[in-house]
């Protein structure tokens, strides 16, 4: 499967199709409602404050880099949720599935 940046980056309708091909159903929040969106909401407001605003990128290529390891290794490995229990989501995960 392609890389997430690349998969946000195509056309609307393959992008659309594709997540269709993957069983993936789409859900949107309502144009001008971000309280119907929270989470996805909460996680942007996270990386902005958290990575984002706190580095100069050299190009799209090091902020493309910088903001996946956040996202994969501080956010999902390191960073306990408060909707997760104060647990990380590996340790929720490994919490709940074992």
């Amino acid at each position: 499967m392609r890389p997430l940046y690349l998969i946000i980056n195509l056309p609307k309708t393959l992008y659309t199709s594709t997540l269709a091909h993957h069983g993936i159903e789409i859900s949107l929040a309502q144009r001008g409602c971000p309280w119907e969106n929270g989470h996805a909401e909460r996680l942007i407001r996270t990386l902005k404050e958290e990575e984002v605003h706190l580095n100069d990128y050299e190009d799209i290529t090091e902020a493309r880099a910088r903001i996946g390891h956040f996202i994969t290794q501080v956010y999902n490995q390191k960073r306990p949720h408060s909707a997760l229990e104060y647990l990380t989501p590996v340790k929720f995960e490994q919490k709940n599935l074992s």
